[in-house]
Formats: structure tokens, C-alpha cells, sequence
């Protein structure tokens, strides 16, 4: 028994809402992480705790209204979420790119 249109889509993006405040009490905002040195462990640690709380939220959300709309509004936030800080803790504050996997800085050498 799915709701209807105009209730599921409101109740989706309740859970949406539910989900950025779990972001916003776990984790310091993408700015602060961003000018921060790339790889902090701590972000990674509750961005990690953030994650599955929201998920646990979007599935009991969505298993209680029986409605596939709210598990896909409430999903695509959770996904939203966690590649932004993801890719925030990733990047360097100094260089404004991502560390290769190789150990290369990306700096240019200097010609002789």
C-alpha cells in the first residue's frame, strides 16, 4: 500500500531533511573539512557513523510508509551527503587537488 503522490513526495523530503540534520550534528561543515588537511581520520570516522545512522532512518522511514519515493528522495540525500565529505576529507587545503595514487604532488618540475 504506497501513498499517495502528494504525501509521499512531502514524506521524502521529510526524510531528506531528517537525514542533512544527521549529517549536520556528526560532521563539521564542507567548508571547515575542505580547509582542513586532506585524510583527517576523525571526519572519516563519523562521516562513516553519519552514514549508517542516515541509512538506518531512509530504511525504517521507508519500510514503515511502504512507498519506494521515499527511499529514493531519502537515498540520493544520503549519497549527496557522503560523497560531498568524502570528497571534501579527500582533497588538499593547500594544493585544491586530490593526492595521486602514485605519491605524485602534481607539481611541475623546474626546468634546469
Amino acid at each position: 500500500m504506497a501513498l499517495k503522490p502528494e504525501v509521499s513526495i512531502g514524506v521524502g523530503i521529510g526524510t531528506a531533511a531528517l537525514v542533512w540534520s544527521v549529517y549536520q550534528t556528526h560532521l563539521p561543515t564542507i567548508a571547515d573539512v575542505r580547509g582542513a588537511p586532506a585524510g583527517n581520520a576523525t571526519v572519516d570516522s563519523q562521516r562513516k557513523v553519519a552514514t549508517a545512522e542516515a541509512v538506518g532512518i531512509v530504511a525504517a522511514i521507508s519500510l514503515l510508509s511502504r512507498d519506494p519515493t521515499v527511499f529514493v528522495i531519502g537515498g540520493m540525500m544520503v549519497i549527496a551527503l557522503d560523497w560531498s565529505h568524502r570528497h571534501a576529507n579527500a582533497v588538499d587545503h593547500v594544493t585544491n587537488r586530490m593526492p595521486s595514487v602514485t605519491g605524485d604532488t602534481g607539481s611541475v618540475p623546474a626546468s634546469s
